[in-house]
Formats: structure tokens, sequence, C-alpha cells
């Protein structure tokens, strides 16, 4: 029975033996993580362990895990000095990352609050250099100064610093008031500057529709006036073609017509044209043809030179008829 309590108690003693040095020897690194293992208080890149499973030598090695993964760090606001001696609030975010874990463990012994401290002196150094209205303007270029700065900085402690923003700039009050000022006064220009160009942009557009509409009346008048005028051509032309087809004696009859529409007239004085003669003579010919045609006919010959000379007039006046001819003996 005695024997039986021995062995049983040196089985838990060799289990919990065992337990205890697995736990001393295994380490499970996760794979955003790095394993710096202090071998007798000693280290080398060799003793810093990847990913995985790793075993360590109980009571003689001793394990840091580092985190390599992307993080930040908030410098709280501070109150700086502009080149123009004014006084600004600016806060701001680093973000950062482990390059080498070795030198994080090694050099530095808390590495964000380094990175902190050493963010703030150079912020104040970086502002000093800078007029407060290039602080204001020039956000991005301050950020990549105190970015270039603090990874110079940062880079002996194994780490890298990837990006800093500035969150918020905090002006005087002074300034600030004189900035809405400003603003206001900007806003009020760029409203009448608008207002201007929206006046002005209207009166090209009227102007602009008064001249088509003057050119396009100017063009229908245009093509009104050929047409008319191409009407007008046309017109003369079928006269003009008409008259050609007009033989001699229509046009002795069209004379005849119109004296006897002045005989007519109680007028008396009339205006004859010079044709007139010629209208007589050739009145005379067609007589002469028709009485060599019927020489019945002589008594309408006397008939017709009574009435031409019935109408014959000196000096515009209308002369009465001549007696008929005595015939003699």
């Amino acid at each position: 029975m005695p024997f039986d309590t021995v062995a049983l108690s040196t089985i838990v003693a060799a289990v919990v033996l065992l337990l205890l040095f697995l736990y001393l020897s295994v380490r499970l690194v996760n794979q955003y993580e790095r394993m710096v293992v202090f071998r007798l208080g000693k280290t080398s890149p060799e003793l810093v362990r990847q990913p995985g499973l790793n075993f360590l030598i109980p009571l003689v090695d001793r394990p840091f895990k580092v985190d390599i993964r992307e993080t930040f760090i908030e410098v709280p606001s501070q109150t700086n000095i502009t080149k123009d001696n004014a006084p600004i609030n600016i806060d701001f975010l680093i973000y950062w990352y482990i390059v080498d874990p070795l030198r994080s463990i090694v050099n530095v012994q808390n590495f964000s609050g380094a990175l902190q401290g050493i963010a703030t002196t150079t912020l104040r150094a970086v502002i000093g250099d800078i007029l407060l209205d290039d602080v204001l303007s020039k956000r991005e270029q301050i950020n990549e100064v105190l970015r270039a700065k603090l990874d110079e900085q940062t880079e002996r402690w194994g780490g890298k610093v990837t990006t800093v923003e500035i969150r918020e700039i905090i002006p005087p009050r002074d300034v600030q008031d004189a900035m809405n000022r400003m603003l206001s006064a900007e806003r009020n220009r760029r409203a009448v500057i608008t207002e201007s160009e929206g006046a002005r942009q209207a009166n090209i557009n009227v102007a602009e529709g008064e001249k088509q509409a003057a050119i396009l009346r100017a063009e229908g008048q245009r093509q009104s006036q050929i047409l008319q005028a191409e009407g007008f051509s046309q017109a003369l032309e079928r006269i003009f073609g008409a008259a050609r087809q007009v033989d001699e004696r229509t046009m002795t009859l069209q004379y005849l017509e119109t004296l006897k529409a002045l005989g007519a007239s109680p007028a008396t004085k009339f205006i004859l044209p010079l044709e007139l003669s010629q209208l007589a003579q050739k009145v005379g010919n067609y007589v002469d043809r028709g009485f060599n045609a019927a020489p019945g006919a002589r008594g309408a010959e006397s008939a017709m030179t009574a009435d031409s000379a019935s109408m014959g007039s000196v000096g515009g006046e209308r002369r009465p008829p001549a007696p008929p001819a005595t015939p003699e003996g």
C-alpha cells in the first residue's frame, strides 16, 4: 500500500514536470508576430523566430514577442510658434510598423512612447520654420516633412513611419476672426462676379438673338426680292415672247382701236405719237391692197380716207370731217 502511494506521487510529479517543461519550452507565434529569444541574456538575428510552433530551452531562453502590424499613435494637441511668432495648436496621427524586431527590442525600451516624444519636438521644429499662412495652406507639405524626419529618426529603432496626418489646426482667436471676415468678403466677391457674369452672358445672348433675327429677316427679304425679280423677269420674258408672235396687222388694229377710243373721248385736245403718220401710211397701204384685190371697193377707200382725214389734227385739235368730193362732170 505505501508502495502504491509513492508510485502514484512519482507519476503525478512527473506529469506536472512534463507539463511545466512543455509550457516553458513550446511557444506559438502568430502570423503577424515575430519572437526575439534571449539565451542566457544574449540575442542575435538567428534567435528571431518566425510564425509557427517554436521550442525553447526552459530556464535558459527568454522570449519577447513583437507585433509587426501597422499601427498608429495619436499625438495630442501641441502649442507651436510659427516663424512669424503666431501661436497655433496642432494635433496629428502617426502610422508606423516594425521592420526589424531585434532592434525594436534591443535599441529602444518603448517604441511608441519614444516615437510620440520625438514627434512632438520634430513638429515644433518644423512649424517654427513656416509662416502662419503657409501652415494653414500647406498641410500636405508639412505632413511629408514630418514623415521624412520621423522615419529617419526611427530607423535606428527598427521602425518605419509610413504616414503622418495633421488632424486639426487651431489658429488664435483673432486669426480666426480675420479668416472669417476674409471668407465672407471672398464669398461676396464671388457672388458679385457670378451675378455680373450672368448679366453679361444674358446681354450677350440677347444681342446674339437679335443679330440672328436681323440676319434671318435680311435673308428673308433678300429671298423675297430675288423671287420677285425672278417672277418679273419671267413675266417680261413671256410678254416679250408673246409680242414677238404678234404680226404687223394685229399691231395696226390695236392702234386703230386706240384711236377709236380717243375719238369717243369728250376731250378737245390729244397728244398723238409720231408713229401716227406711219400708222396712216400702213392703213393706206392696206386700203390700196384692198382696192387692187376688189375693184368695186373704191367707195370704201374714199370713206376710210375721209375718216383718216377727219381724225387728223393740227396742234392737237380735233378737225371736222371733210365734205365728200364732188365728182366732175
